[in-house]
């Protein structure tokens, strides 16, 4: 089980990721506990940001697909996966699985 910590994700996105992603536990900033993942909605937050307060830590990023723009800056930010929405849902599991290898 991988804590992912989630970044600017909707109520609603967030209960789908949880039926999703069962086996992990998805919290939030306010957590006290180091995530093992980030996952960021990149039409909310600035990728740029992200990237600097949890250097250390996978981040993946989505947003929908006609955010061409967001996705590039999310790439040159250093995210380690960009992705649209839709690709996240259909696969969440083995994406989370990929990123939280040790």
């Amino acid at each position: 089980m991988s804590t992912i910590l989630l970044v600017g994700v909707d109520l609603f996105f967030r209960g789908k990721l949880e039926g999703l992603l069962p086996s992990h536990r998805l919290v939030t900033s306010d957590s006290v506990d180091a995530p093992d993942l980030v996952i960021a909605d990149i039409a909310r937050v600035e990728p740029d940001e992200v990237v600097d307060a949890w250097p250390d830590i996978p981040i993946l990023g989505y947003t929908n697909h006609t955010d061409k723009s967001g996705l590039q800056r999310a790439h040159a930010a250093g995210f380690d996966q960009v992705i649209v929405k839709s690709a996240l849902v259909e696969r969440a599991s083995q994406l989370v699985d990929e990123l939280t290898a040790k």
